[in-house]
């Protein structure tokens, strides 16, 4: 079983590598951009990893606050905001159920792929761990602010799902407490070649997947994101 705690206290240059390859259409960052245009606004992001979505955010809005529990990927981030000049981002270490910002003072609340690892690591209380960061993201909102949170819909898989029922029970937990909308996001990822693609995504994917691309001789592993949005 992957340790994603492991992964993310000490592997960000893994994962900044493989998600690299992620979404190489483009189609996450269209269907972010059709819920909620972003010039202009105030971002606070958690979960923010190696800042994929930070870095993408970041020329694009006026502000952004990043947050994450791992120093050790959040290194990443600045280290690329540093090389692109964006001076308009902040960093901080935070869980995601205590966010130190103000409460009305973003327009855009973001988490990508972070609130669902509760439902792995927290079995008997992740609605409890869930609700702490979904009213922390609501909290930090301006009156007419968007809370968006991505997460998987499956990788390898040649139709969308969520991989466990944990993670299924969680998605219909923001539809149906919280009135989130869903959108499903096909998001392949593009490697190099069967080689790289397994090189890549064997530490987080497991050996089943990474084998099963170079027998199939696979450099595309298909991929589905949800986007899950709720307006104020």
């Amino acid at each position: 079983m992957t340790d994603f705690h492991q992964i993310y206290a000490a592997q960000a240059d893994a994962y900044e590598a493989m998600v690299a390859a992620e979404d190489y259409q483009g189609n996450l960052w269209r269907a972010l951009e059709s819920v909620r245009p972003l010039g202009g606004l105030d971002v606070i992001e958690l979960g923010a990893g190696t800042g994929r979505l930070t870095l993408y955010l970041a020329p694009r809005v006026r502000s952004i606050s990043a947050f994450d529990q791992s120093a050790h990927m959040l290194s990443v981030t600045e280290a690329k905001l540093h090389a692109a000049g964006l001076t308009n981002a902040r960093t901080g270490v935070a869980d995601n159920g205590a966010l130190p910002v103000p409460s009305a003072s973003a327009d855009l609340a973001i988490a990508g792929w972070s609130l669902g690892h509760s439902c792995g690591w927290f079995p008997e209380t992740w609605r409890e761990v869930i609700g702490q960061a979904v009213g922390e993201m609501l909290r930090a909102l301006r009156p007419d602010g968007t809370a968006i949170i991505f997460e998987t819909l499956g990788t390898g898989t040649e139709r969308p799902g969520a991989p466990t029922p944990g993670l299924e029970a969680y998605y219909q937990f923001l539809e149906t407490t919280y009135g989130f909308t869903r959108t499903v996001i096909p998001t392949d990822y593009q490697f190099a070649s069967p080689e790289d693609a397994a090189a890549k995504t064997r530490f987080f994917f497991g050996d089943t997947l990474a084998d099963r691309l170079i027998a199939e001789g696979r450099s595309l592993l298909p991929e589905w994101t949800g986007m899950w949005h709720k307006h104020r």
